[in-house]
């Protein structure tokens, strides 16, 4: 299965305080231990509610709101996408990460099969031809 561990931003993370030397190394760390695990996916830190956008939709209309965005709380300053074989797992490797204060969320990804037989064979086959497009996409984007 696969989980997205969702960390969340605090007053530090909103203000830009970048983390310690530290804190990066023991990250760079523990991501290593969770690549070699084959447990990691991706993982990536986001900038500060001030640097992003939110789009707003009703009906028709589109609404853009210019960060940064008041409540903290339910912002989110980084990911992880995983691949465990249970809820369980995606704990017991959390538990590791090298944080001394906050909160970090985990949700399982929805798989193809978790959308029974409306997600049609067609739908299937359209969805992973966008996957590959974009894994595609992906290494030309960095560059």
């Amino acid at each position: 299965m696969r989980v997205m561990v969702i960390v969340k931003a605090d007053k530090d993370s909103e203000a830009g305080v970048l983390p310690s030397r530290e804190l990066l190394a023991e990250m760079g760390k523990y991501n290593e231990e969770l690549a070699k695990a084959g447990v990691m996916l991706a993982g990536e830190g986001l900038q500060a509610s001030s640097k992003g956008a939110r789009v707003k939709f009703s009906g028709n209309k589109r609404t853009v709101i210019d960060g940064p965005f008041a409540e903290t709380k339910e912002l989110v300053a980084g990911f992880w996408l995983w691949q465990v074989r249970s809820l369980d797992e995606a704990i017991e490797w959390l538990k590791r990460a090298p944080f001394k204060e906050g909160e970090v969320e985990i949700r399982q990804v929805f798989e193809a099969d978790d959308f029974g037989p409306e997600f049609t064979p067609e739908l299937r086959e359209q969805e992973e031809r966008i996957r590959q497009m974009g894994a595609a996409l992906g290494g030309a984007a960095k560059k």
